[in-house]
């Protein structure tokens, strides 16, 4: 007889939560932040750091994916109010993540650096959740190009730099701070916004009234949004916002949420416009222009979100097989286990590298360095499509990691995994990002001279870097089937950028294992696949959490 028939079994061999700890504490991010020039913003990102690794912190990321925004058309009594409603898990990461500063105060800040302090604020806060981080990012990216109509700027700007998140829809200078989205892309058209068929029309007040339908539209509670439309001389670009100066709602028929594979607590809508008031931004017809200000920093965005969820993925799978033992020894002292560990390690530590280094390419670049932003305007499309592209596969393989755990939605993986096609879509699909690519190669031979000039600062210290440079210069050659090879071209380009980052800024042990096994070796289609020789300790070493 057993001595208590009640109890089945006892729980063994497990990992507990991964919660209660620093997310920033992490050596690949921290060394990033301050080789960009924002070492004064540690003790405040290891502030934010310990929230993001709390317990409350991940429950607030479940609950707000569980319990899914909820659109309400109408009122009880038949009247139009085009709310989506959120569970309070929803609002306490957002404010949360507002006060940390990773929505729009760098704009507000004058530190050199103020834009690498907040992209790492942003990795970390992604870490937690991504959802929620959609219109953090718009209302960030949304200023450069408000800045084309500076009477709209002056009254919106101080309130779109707030640390303040205010949700709820009132007069928007009434609030404490703000919120900014985008509605560009329609059904007949997509990437093609010059088949966008709104249309606008000057009033006598100075005032425009657009009639169309969006197609998707996120973060549709938010306070400001950009639109293009069709006016008398072209595409161009206005400021909707919901609520009027008067305080009555502007027509924004919210028609319905799309139903998304991820990015689940983030409401994503298609709404109608109907005799809507606008302003506009920038010059008349040059709508394009105008948004693609906000369009590449939401690029930035994307690239930043990318390399923060390979980064807390490896975590997860680093922090399970070092207490989950197997055959006699812990996971993590396998053999296997550790080459496929130090591949994605050697992975995420490149893209976070990359990510760090647009953050401060674009910090002065905005600060007037024109190098910094020529360089950014063609590495920000090389990032965007190899970064975005590898996380799916690099979520999978640490999702692997925890064997059947790790298809368990407890476990959150799950949910990385959901999330992790979206940014490789978000902002412009793979296709898009190759042939922006060869744009900049053509129209603005300045990005390929200072693309040149970051590849070349590790000129002689690798002979495969050397060799995978002079390859890739034959390739960025614009001939006519330049299209069809655009995206094995910028493919190549990421890597040779990465490896050029890693010789220069990463242990050796980290630069000798991408230049083996990314430029110059024969890697397997999956990760751990690294050849016999590397030094698996000084990458393990490199691990999160």
């Amino acid at each position: 007889m057993y001595a208590n028939p009640s109890v089945t079994h006892e729980v063994t061999n497990q990992a507990p939560p991964l919660t209660g700890h620093d997310v920033a504490d992490d050596a690949v991010l921290l060394e990033g932040v301050r080789r960009e020039g924002a070492d004064w913003h540690l003790d405040e990102l290891h502030r934010f750091g310990r929230y993001a690794g709390s317990e409350e912190a991940r429950a607030w990321a479940d609950q707000a994916n569980r319990h899914e925004p909820e659109l309400r058309t109408h009122d009880r009594y038949g009247n139009r109010v085009d709310e989506v409603d959120f569970h309070p898990a929803y609002h306490s990461l957002m404010s949360a993540t507002v006060a940390a500063g990773a929505a729009g105060s760098a704009w507000a800040d004058d530190r050199p650096g103020a834009h690498v302090a907040r992209a790492a604020t942003f990795m970390v806060a992604t870490m937690v959740e991504q959802g929620h981080m959609c219109p953090v990012s718009m209302t960030y990216a949304v200023v450069p190009a408000l800045r084309r109509a500076p009477e709209l700027a002056k009254t919106y700007e101080p309130l779109l730099t707030s640390r303040v998140y205010e949700p709820g829809l009132r007069t928007p200078t009434t609030k404490g701070g703000l919120l900014a989205g985008m509605g560009m892309t329609e059904k007949q058209g997509g990437t093609d916004v010059r088949a966008n068929t709104t249309s606008a029309v000057e009033q006598t007040d100075g005032t425009w009234r657009l009639r169309g339908h969006k197609w998707f539209t996120s973060a549709p509670m938010n306070d400001l949004f950009l639109v293009l439309a069709q006016a008398p001389g072209g595409l161009s670009c206005f400021l909707v916002p919901r609520v009027l100066p008067d305080g009555t709602r502007n027509t924004f028929r919210i028609q319905r949420l799309k139903d998304k594979l991820g990015n689940r607590s983030n409401a994503s809508s298609e709404p109608e416009f109907d005799d809507t008031v606008a302003w506009l931004v920038g010059d008349e017809g040059k709508g394009v222009r105008t948004i693609i200000d906000m369009v590449t920093m939401t690029r930035l965005d994307c690239v930043l979100g990318s390399a923060a969820h390979v980064r807390e993925s490896l975590a997860q799978a680093a922090h399970h097989t070092r207490h989950r033992a197997v055959f006699g020894a812990k996971l993590i002292d396998q053999p296997l286990m550790r080459n496929v560990l130090a591949d994605l390690a050697l992975e995420s530590e490149a893209a976070t590298t990359l990510a760090l280094r647009l953050a401060g390419a674009a910090d002065r670049a905005h600060r007037g360095d024109d190098g910094e932003r020529a360089f950014l305007r063609l590495a920000t499309a090389v990032g965007k499509y190899w970064v975005c592209k590898r996380q799916p596969a690099a979520v999978a393989e640490a999702l692997e990691c925890l064997g059947g755990n790790g298809y368990d939605e407890a476990s959150g993986m799950p949910r990385l995994y959901r999330e992790a096609p979206l940014n490789g879509i978000w902002e412009g699909s793979g296709n898009v990002n190759a042939l922006d690519m060869l744009r900049a190669l053509a129209r603005e031979p300045e990005s390929l001279h200072a693309f040149r000039t970051e590849i070349e600062a590790a000129a002689g210290a690798d002979a495969r870097l050397d060799t995978a440079w002079r390859e890739l210069q034959g390739e960025l050659v614009l001939t006519e089937d330049a299209p069809l090879r655009a995206r094995r071209v910028i493919e190549r380009a990421a890597l040779v950028l990465q490896g050029s980052l890693l010789v220069r800024h990463a242990p050796a042990a980290v630069a000798d294992a991408f230049c083996a096994s990314r430029l110059a070796g024969d890697q397997g289609l999956a990760f751990g696949t690294l050849p016999p020789g590397t030094d698996f300790a000084a990458l393990l070493g490199r691990l999160p959490a």
